[in-house]
């Protein structure tokens, strides 16, 4: 099994498509107002956003995008007007993290984890 995309909901699209645009995401399909659908730069995975009339309540989603330099995609967002909400973390499950959250309050984790992603020290076998 392959994951395809995920898909997340938005109260204005085309702000988080722009916002999604800055990250690095490719725009392949462009149904403004409704819907839009990106590449992701790596990989073979997809990411949809969809137009709703109010936003679930809770703690909602939590995307986590992957990258080989940290600090420098950071400083690169930054300089394109990105906000985040913390500085680089080094998480004990050996994972740097950066915080920070979508235009509609989805939160957002860009981090780089290397081969403890799948293979940490303690995976099961």
């Amino acid at each position: 099994m392959n994951l395809n995309q995920v898909t997340i909901p938005s109260l204005d699209v085309e702000t988080a498509t722009e916002f999604y645009k800055k990250l690095g995401l490719k725009l392949i399909v462009k149904s403004l107002p409704r819907y839009v659908r990106f590449e992701c730069p790596d990989g073979d995975s997809t990411f949809s956003i969809h137009k709703v009339e109010a936003l679930p309540k809770g703690n909602g989603i939590i995307l986590y995008f992957e990258v080989d330099n940290l600090p420098e995609t950071i400083s690169d967002l930054k300089q394109k007007g990105i906000t985040f909400n913390t500085e680089i973390l080094e998480q004990p499950w050996l994972w740097n993290e950066a915080y920070l959250n979508d235009p509609d309050g989805n939160a957002i984790i860009i981090y780089h984890a290397g081969k403890n992603r799948k293979n940490p020290p303690w995976r099961i076998n």
